[in-house]
């Protein structure tokens, strides 16, 4: 649903948040709470996946369950702030022990069609968006309780990021990290340097005491991970879009870091269950379930 009233005019409500940290993928996921009701969101939930045995487990996601049910809590919103290339989805198996609408960025559908075509997904598999409950438009909004939420385009990182407004909280998937950690990777298939930049800047007008979640923190040194910030600090402190930064200095920095990067690790399970909602692939003719790797296609 469309709403023009300005997504600042929701900062005096403060949800209370509980965070989850999966260690394996130094990954970030919430309960939001409304302050008034008992109705939360889930955000971000993690499954992990063991390599050398293709099991999936799912103990992060079992701690988010326990969570809700010793608060009392109601799920009306599974979200994705977009669909990750480092950790699987757990949001099925959370709909199904708590329930809610899975909602996730529209263009959804432009990471569905050229994932489709590279992992050459079977012939009932549709690049629609239709394996979620919602997509979301930039500026649409959504209920939680009393709290209307705002669902924020961020592009860049890739082209279905979403950052999620929840009172005085915004959860900004992989756009931004940490102060000392900078910004996110713009080289995936569909990202781009200058439209982080730009997705960024949207974030960064809000409301200077705005409090930020992060969906990954990877601290330098000794720091120990960090899930919270401010757009303040933001905008005094990270090292990559600090004030003053300009946009072409940020794409020539990003840009020449993204080329040191290397491929996540769980870039190829990640993917191919994400982009299904979480869901495996379908069982071929011998009822079991496979997650392909193309060979030479991330070069």
């Amino acid at each position: 649903m469309k709403n023009q009233l300005n997504c600042n005019s929701g900062v005096s409500i403060k949800p209370e948040v509980f965070p989850f940290f999966d260690k394996e993928t130094s990954t970030f996921s919430y309960v939001v709470k409304d302050p008034e009701s008992n109705a939360c969101a889930v955000i971000d939930p993690v499954a992990n996946i063991n390599y050398s045995s293709g099991n999936i487990s799912f103990d992060g996601a079992d701690k988010i369950i326990d969570c809700v049910k010793t608060q009392g809590l109601s799920v009306k919103w599974v979200i994705e702030t977009h669909v990750h290339a480092d950790d699987l989805s757990a949001a099925p198996y959370i709909q199904e022990h708590l329930g809610g609408k899975l909602g996730i960025g529209s263009n959804i559908t432009v990471v569905q069609k050229v994932f489709a075509n590279i992992f050459n997904a079977s012939s009932d598999f549709q690049c629609d968006g239709s394996q979620f409950d919602c997509l979301f438009d930039d500026e649409d909004t959504y209920q939680i309780g009393g709290m209307t939420a705002y669902a924020l385009h961020t592009p860049g990182h890739t082209p279905a990021c979403m950052a999620h407004v929840i009172g005085d909280a915004v959860f900004v998937g992989d756009t931004l990290f940490m102060p000392d950690g900078g910004t996110a990777r713009a080289d995936f298939p569909g990202g781009d340097a200058r439209t982080l930049f730009q997705s960024i800047q949207k974030i960064l007008s809000l409301p200077s005491e705005t409090r930020l979640f992060m969906c990954h923190d990877y601290p330098p040194g000794e720091r120990e991970p960090e899930c919270t910030t401010t757009i303040g600090k933001e905008r005094e402190k990270n090292i990559h879009v600090h004030d003053g930064i300009s946009e072409n200095d940020f794409v020539a920095a990003r840009k020449a870091r993204d080329t040191t990067l290397s491929v996540p690790k769980l870039l190829l399970p990640s993917l191919q269950v994400n982009m299904r909602g979480g869901h495996l692939p379908p069982a071929e003719d011998n009822n079991k379930v496979y997650l392909k790797v193309p060979v030479n296609t991330f070069k």
